[in-house]
């Protein structure tokens, strides 16, 4: 899971990606960058840390030019090494640059066929990288100048984008000289919108992962790219758009819906906050049938996208709704954080409990997911140690029994509190006293109830079945085998990347 912004407007646009990419942090707090276009010359400034440490005033005077692309950056494949932020760019054809959300599954073949085919060195174990130099090669192969290109050229080296790369994407890049492009894996897997304003009788554009980046600045929301489709805007601001993948169909990630969208986000077409109160609604109706005779004295949220739909839960079981943990703004996502030891020393940091509001009770506490499980079990741990009578957990996502492969950092089966393990066995492995979860079935009627157009969704961390194909359990070992690889070795650091001028 990453953040991608792409703008080209009527004036310097390096304020504006900033801005958005500010409203995308919690996509992605591991690294940022920010590349801007001047006619032919690029400017590209990258580093870890979130945004307003990895760019600070003197890297935003000399991000100039009307055309940038900008990345929040939440590592899944490769290191997190800084030389892996994105975005990235190559010189030939034209000068490309691209910044990536999402996850290729066919990465071994893709890079077999640029080092034995396309002549193209590859510099990092970045799937993004890779991606980049697919569309250069598919690019090089029409052997035109930059004054004979054409969105037709462009759209012909999608189509065949579409055919070799795998897996879940939504990509927006700069062709120096040329314009703003962008487009979406054919299944529409990760997020990707699109947005205008009129600025002075000049339209201008944004791409970026969710509606609250449009929201910042004024954009109106066109809509979100199709799956499968691409776009090109030229730098008179002619946009042009065109399905080029074969057979794509929607299926979005539901897993953006119940943790990773911003509340306030769209994601086609589905209010993210609406579905969440639906699915706290779903989830108290499913515990009065259990529990018809339930002795829950109060709900208590965990922060923060649980408590969206707690109020609901309580309104339907007819109970009080308290806020009983209070959270440091300071700590960021523990689930998006790069390793397990890093998520644990961050809870206790991240939530302190207000006593009163346990003591004695039955309390139900209310999270959006659980997956990994350790969070759960010390949240708790918390909850008695203020004075809980009982303990109770709900989940509004179904149980996590599989990992995904599109961009989530959940590599493994065995790190899945919910593989292979019944729901009586995570509840005593967490220590709850009741543990309910939400049914597939109940968290797409719950997306569903604001956007009845929406019908297939990415559903596999809870059911296995990836919506590409290609992933079995070879695959799976594959991907176990190359963690280990990269959690013994060496990475080697390269501190901060400006390539207009490096400090």
């Amino acid at each position: 899971m990453c953040g991608v912004v792409g703008i080209l407007g009527k004036e310097a646009v390096n304020q504006k990606i900033f801005d958005a990419l500010t409203m995308l942090q919690h996509r992605g707090q591991d690294a940022a960058g920010i590349l801007t276009c001047d006619g032919y010359h690029m400017s590209l400034r990258k580093d870890k840390g979130l945004v307003v440490e990895a760019i600070r005033t003197r890297h935003m005077e000399r991000l100039q030019g009307n055309l940038g692309i900008g990345h929040v950056r939440y590592p899944t494949a490769g290191s997190d090494s800084e030389f892996e932020a994105q975005p990235f760019y190559v010189n030939s054809p034209y000068g490309i640059a691209l910044a990536h959300n999402g996850n290729l599954i066919n990465t071994d073949e893709i890079r077999k066929n640029l080092l034995e085919h396309d002549f193209r060195h590859i510099n990092t174990s970045s799937d993004s990288e890779l991606l980049l130099n697919v569309l250069a090669a598919e690019l090089h192969k029409a052997e035109v100048s930059l004054t004979n290109f054409s969105t037709e050229i462009f759209f012909n080296a999608m189509r065949r984008v579409y055919q070799r790369c795998i897996g879940g994407y939504a990509v927006v890049g700069v062709i120096a000289g040329a314009g703003l492009f962008a487009f979406r894996d054919p299944h529409g897997i990760r997020p990707l919108v699109l947005g205008k304003k009129e600025i002075n009788g000049v339209i201008e554009y944004m791409v970026a992962s969710e509606t609250v980046a449009l929201d910042c600045d004024g954009y109106e929301v066109m809509g979100d790219l199709k799956a499968g489709e691409a776009i090109f805007i030229n730098l008179d601001g002619q946009l042009e758009r065109k399905v080029c993948a074969m057979n794509a169909r929607l299926s979005p990630c539901i897993f953006e819906y119940v943790y990773l969208a911003r509340p306030d986000s769209v994601i086609d077409g589905a209010s993210v906050y609406s579905a969440r109160l639906e699915m706290g609604r779903i989830a108290g109706t499913n515990i009065l049938r259990e529990l018809s005779k339930h002795d829950i004295d109060v709900v208590i949220p965990v922060p923060d996208s649980g408590r969206h739909a707690a109020l609901p839960l309580s309104c339907v079981l007819d109970v009080p709704y308290r806020e009983g943990f209070v959270k440091n703004r300071y700590v960021g996502r523990t689930f998006i954080m790069p390793n397990q030891i890093a998520r644990q020393k961050s809870i206790r940091k991240k939530l302190n409990t207000i006593d009163h509001e346990f003591k004695g009770k039955h309390v139900l506490l209310v999270d959006d997911s659980i997956v990994r499980g350790n969070t759960s079990k010390l949240i708790v741990e918390m909850a008695r140690k203020a004075g809980a009578r009982k303990v109770s957990i709900v989940s509004t996502a179904p149980v996590v029994r599989y990992p995904n492969v599109y961009g989530i950092d959940m590599p493994t089966h065995e790190e899945l509190v919910g593989h292979n393990r019944s729901i009586d066995q995570i509840a005593k492995w967490i220590g709850v006293d009741h543990l309910f979860y939400l049914s597939i079935d109940d968290l797409i009627q719950a997306v569903n109830k604001n956007a009845p157009q929406l019908t297939h969704f990415d559903t596999s961390v809870f059911d296995g079945n990836y919506v590409t194909g290609g992933i079995n359990e070879a695959y799976f070992a594959c991907l176990l085998n190359k963690r280990k690889n990269q959690d013994t070795s060496t990475v080697r650091r390269l501190g901060s990347v400006d390539i207009h001028n490096q400090e």
